[in-house]
């Protein structure tokens, strides 16, 4: 279950402190000087949504919440740095780094796609994404429990970090080359955008790859938890053919 906490100070303090936050949620007809706590929000990367009195009553279940609410991450994100730190770059790990995927089903399925492929981690914007919550924990049928999942601020420094540490980045896009020709024999940082937009140009441009899934039929792309799916399978399989690894 999601825990809560409410009331502005209460939510104030969470901010600040070392409280993971997935969402503040404001009464629509709440009073009083909100702005200090919005750019708290704001600068912490936690997003805000207004809603109805009658969500937070709900949340909130008996609690002097003031007009004010915030999810508190039932998942613990892991730091960038300490991500890192665990990995062996010589085995050619593979992490998965979501640019605007906002829905928490896709988010949930390329958690159990990724998991079953043997990902080391997954890298989110603390904007504009889909967060760690019960939903995304159901789709992902246990993954969760399993991948490490980091929220950055700044996903071109970040990628900027990690090409530093020795990754090559390969981003997802229908103007790409096609990923069979590919030869996928290095550290890599997958790069999936949202349904709308595809992955950002300075993502795009920073990557070393850009990468396309052919299509035959009239629909010219794949959902992004499907298309996910396929590129990181094929990564296993070239490297199954390549490392010997087993078949069963």
């Amino acid at each position: 279950m999601s825990k809560y906490v409410a009331g502005r100070n209460n939510v104030m303090a969470a901010l600040e402190g070392e409280s993971s936050l997935t969402k503040v949620f404001v009464a629509k007809s709440v009073r009083g000087n909100l702005q200090p706590l919005l750019n708290l929000a704001r600068e912490k990367g936690c997003p805000v949504q207004f809603v109805p009195r009658e969500k937070l009553e709900e949340m909130a279940k008996g609690l002097n919440h003031q007009g004010i609410v915030a999810e508190i991450a039932a998942w613990r994100y892991h730091e960038l740095d300490e991500l890192l730190a665990g990995l062996d770059m010589s085995a050619n790990p593979v992490l998965l780094l979501l640019a605007g995927v906002e829905d928490p089903h896709n988010l949930g399925a390329l958690l159990r796609s990724g998991e079953c492929a043997g990902i080391h981690g997954v890298i989110l914007p603390k904007r504009r994404s889909a967060q760690l919550t019960e939903t995304v924990a159901r789709v992902s049928m246990g993954a969760i429990e399993f991948v490490p999942v980091c929220r950055v601020g700044n996903l071109a420094q970040t990628l900027d970090i990690l090409k530093d540490k020795g990754f090559w980045v390969a981003a997802a896009d229908m103007d790409g080359e096609n990923y069979w020709r590919v030869s996928w024999d290095f550290p890599v940082v997958l790069i999936l955008g949202s349904e709308g937009s595809g992955v950002p140009r300075l993502l795009r441009e920073k990557s070393d790859y850009n990468v396309s899934i052919p299509t035959l039929g009239h629909v010219n792309s794949l959902n992004v938890s499907v298309a996910g799916a396929v590129l990181l399978y094929e990564i296993l399989r070239q490297r199954n053919a390549t490392h010997g690894i087993p078949n069963n």
